[in-house]
């Protein structure tokens, strides 16, 4: 069977030829996107599998249904990016990766917070220039200060351990409380009350209709005034002009982004030799309380082992039984 990969850089070539390797697979790399444009490269091949950023809009997969692909392998947890209801309809399946390693986005979370918050990238370059002053890299004890994590699935109940052994307080909110985290002593609160008391603030959080932009000029204005946000979840669980404004006005002291609203025309790819042609992202930027990196909190090498075993074994499955271990529906 064959499997044409989109998106595919090299850390994807080298761990998805490992994971299939003896199982009788021939997989094609393609190092651009999956598009309208690319979907017949894929004339031949029973399954692709797609990244974050590839195009999975009704048209695509008209194109991939046309050329006899029959399996979407998603190399990824999120399918916000997937028509569902078109890819039931032209009798695709999709699949993807419910699960990997919590740990990597939340200890990447971590990294953030502290980067932030002892401004340990901007003593790197002082030092590097033989500036050894210390002005302007104040920070704060984690002990004793109040941290809230917006969605405590597998990710936020690893960081709510981490943050406990940081001796915060942590507060979360999740339509579904957690036993484990009320057992590390994590207090469940309303999104009002999390707003108002958090000194940091990170959002785990699945983005759905409920919480596309939760994060927005109403929720900045409610917030603790200076605290920090971290969002290492889903980028449009931002707004992303609410928060330059947040910045600007000081209710936000701190900003730490992994995930960004517009990111598929910017992440993953090298921009360094042109211009960045997101004005948003651009102003952000220029922020010195802000810290961006480009999606790469799941980038560990357990994590990627992970993605790539679920990965094959989800073709794998729908090869001999004609169902992917782990199927998204359409809902309804």
């Amino acid at each position: 069977m064959r499997i044409d990969v989109f998106s595919a850089k090299p850390h994807d070539q080298h761990f998805l030829t490992v994971a299939a390797e003896g199982k009788g697979l021939e997989l094609r790399f393609h190092d651009g996107r999956l598009n309208a444009g690319s979907a017949r490269l894929a004339d031949g091949a029973r399954v692709v599998c797609a990244f974050v950023n590839d195009d999975l809009s009704a048209p695509v997969i008209a194109e991939l249904a046309a050329v006899g692909v029959r399996l979407i392998a998603l190399r990824s947890a999120g399918f916000n990016h997937v028509d569902l209801a078109a890819a039931q309809a032209a009798g695709i399946a999709v699949a993807r990766v419910p699960a990997y390693s919590p740990h990597a986005v939340a200890e990447h979370t971590a990294a953030l917070i502290l980067t932030l918050n002892r401004k340990t990238h901007r003593a790197f370059n002082r030092v590097r220039e033989g500036n050894f002053a210390l002005d302007g890299l104040m920070g704060f004890d984690m002990n004793g200060k109040v941290a809230g994590i917006v969605g405590t699935g597998l990710i936020g109940r690893v960081l709510a351990r981490i943050l406990r052994g940081f001796g915060c307080e942590v507060l979360a909110f999740d339509p579904r409380p957690d036993a484990d985290c009320a057992a590390l002593g994590v207090r469940y609160v309303t999104m009002a009350e999390i707003l108002a008391q958090s000194d940091i603030l990170t959002l785990q959080c699945p983005l759905t209709p409920a919480t596309h932009h939760l994060i927005n000029d109403a929720a900045i204005a409610a917030m603790k005034p200076g605290m920090m946000l971290i969002n290492t979840s889903r980028g449009a669980v931002v707004d992303s002009p609410a928060v330059i404004r947040g910045l600007k006005s000081g209710q936000i002291g701190a900003l730490g982004l992994d995930v960004y609203e517009e990111e598929a025309d910017l992440f993953f790819e090298d921009l360094s030799a042109r211009y960045i042609p997101d004005d948003v992202f651009a102003r952000l930027l220029t922020f010195p309380n802000v810290l961006i990196t480009g999606h790469q909190g799941f980038f560990t090498r357990e994590a990627l082992e992970a993605i790539a075993a679920v990965t094959i074994a989800n073709v794998t499955t729908f090869r001999d039984g004609g169902a992917p271990l782990h199927p998204v529906v359409a809902p309804g």
